[in-house]
């Protein structure tokens, strides 16, 4: 992989600065003013349509639910979020289902416990409106790691798996793809939950850009 200059848009409200194709949602990030307070309130993050019904949402209300925006479901997976149960219904049930047959029951979580889990996975312990440095990541082989799932390289920044190879993010979209060493260790920040989602038939919603 080679070395680019460090990026962490799973991990900070301040790098998702533009409008990508799916909405996050963490509680309500800001005070009273309208200023970013709180990396996220409780252990629901879900990803939601940037579009649904005629519903208009406010970008910094308080009292409400702040959107984060992410380039796509790889992306906010990465960042430890899960589809919405109500404007992503579809998706919510196949990545349950994905994670009861990773579990071997057959038994889909429910929604409180799969958060549980997803938080369990995601953070370390710490405090503050910027959490990119207490994101967990884990080790794997880079053949066991499924397309959709996010690796990071020594500098952290965030590279996408792909079926052809790995691609580096980018605000504009998924870059060049390079060459993944075989055999090679490297260090996946989606969470194991959803990682075990993408390898049992969850299919995440990709940027063009993942398949240019």
């Amino acid at each position: 992989m080679t070395r680019r200059n460090r990026v962490d848009p799973f991990g900070d409200l301040w790098a998702t600065d533009f409008r990508g194709s799916i909405t996050g949602n963490r509680g309500c990030l800001v005070d009273l003013a309208g200023v970013v307070r709180r990396h996220h309130v409780g252990t629901a993050w879900i990803l939601c349509e940037t579009v649904y019904r005629d519903s208009r949402h406010p970008i910094a209300a308080p009292n409400t639910w702040t959107p984060l925006f992410f380039l796509d479901d790889a992306v906010g997976l990465a960042a430890g979020h899960r589809p919405c149960g109500l404007c992503r219904r579809a998706d919510h049930r196949s990545y349950l289902s994905a994670v009861a047959s990773a579990d071997g029951t057959g038994v889909r979580l429910d929604t409180p416990a799969l958060d549980r889990r997803l938080a369990s996975e995601r953070l370390r312990p710490g405090r503050g409106v910027t959490r990119g440095m207490d994101r967990i990541t884990w080790p794997s082989s880079i053949g066991s790691v499924p397309p959709g799932a996010v690796i990071v390289d020594d500098d952290r920044a965030p590279w996408l798996v792909t079926s052809r190879g790995i691609r580096p993010f980018t605000f504009r979209g998924w870059g060049a793809c390079e060459p993944a060493r075989v055999g090679v260790v490297v260090e996946v920040l989606t969470p194991p939950t959803s990682v075990a989602a993408l390898v049992n038939g969850f299919i995440p919603r990709l940027h063009p850009t993942a398949s240019a």
